[in-house]
């Protein structure tokens, strides 16, 4: 958004300062004199410099995500290696790293990030498994508080056993299957 509104702003500096010139008819500057309008910024080295902070913004959260940050040295010798990326490749990096972020903070925090967790499911943990997240049934086919099997837990990305899981975790993965059919998921007591 702010580029295009420096390219509009550039434009009409271009427009009023040509404009100006023509209005002015007392005097007529010759065309080897006539002022040469030079937008205030290139807007492809703005781009880049905007993909730039973000990735670098991007590495050093995911420093601080594994425990490793990334010293001024590194974060210099980083930035001046993204500089010399054109610019397609710059944008291909810097969504690598938006998504190993992503991954970093799944593994720290346990759970797909950002997924809303509609009330209906703390119903169906209640009936489910009176909430309890450690909860196995008898045949210990069906495990965690939402009560998933193996199958049902990996299709929303879940790895490991269910019941081994953290609550968030448990709850984040029931609202996606939620998201993707519903009710229909818990049989008896998603009615």
């Amino acid at each position: 958004m702010r580029l295009r509104i420096l390219g509009a702003v550039c434009a009409t500096c271009a427009t009023a300062s040509s404009s100006a010139a023509a209005q002015s008819p007392a005097t007529t500057p010759s065309p080897a004199t006539t002022p040469v309008v030079v937008p205030p910024g290139d807007l492809h080295s703005a781009a880049e410099r905007q993909l730039v902070e973000r990735h670098m913004y991007l590495a050093r959260r995911l420093g601080h995500l594994r425990g490793d940050p990334l010293t001024r040295p590194e974060r210099s010798r980083k930035r001046t290696r993204l500089h010399q990326l054109a610019l397609p490749a710059l944008r291909t990096s810097t969504t690598r790293v938006g998504r190993n972020v992503r991954r970093a903070r799944e593994q720290r925090f346990g759970g797909a990030p950002n997924v809303p967790i509609p009330p209906v499911l703390e119903s169906i943990a209640q009936c489910e498994s009176h909430g309890d997240p450690d909860a196995i049934s008898a045949s210990g086919q069906y495990r965690g508080k939402y009560q998933f099997d193996f199958s049902t837990w990996a299709s929303v990305g879940g790895e490991g056993d269910p019941a081994a899981a953290s609550e968030t975790e448990q709850d984040r993965r029931a609202a996606m299957l939620y998201r993707i059919g519903g009710p229909g998921h818990w049989p008896v007591c998603g009615r």
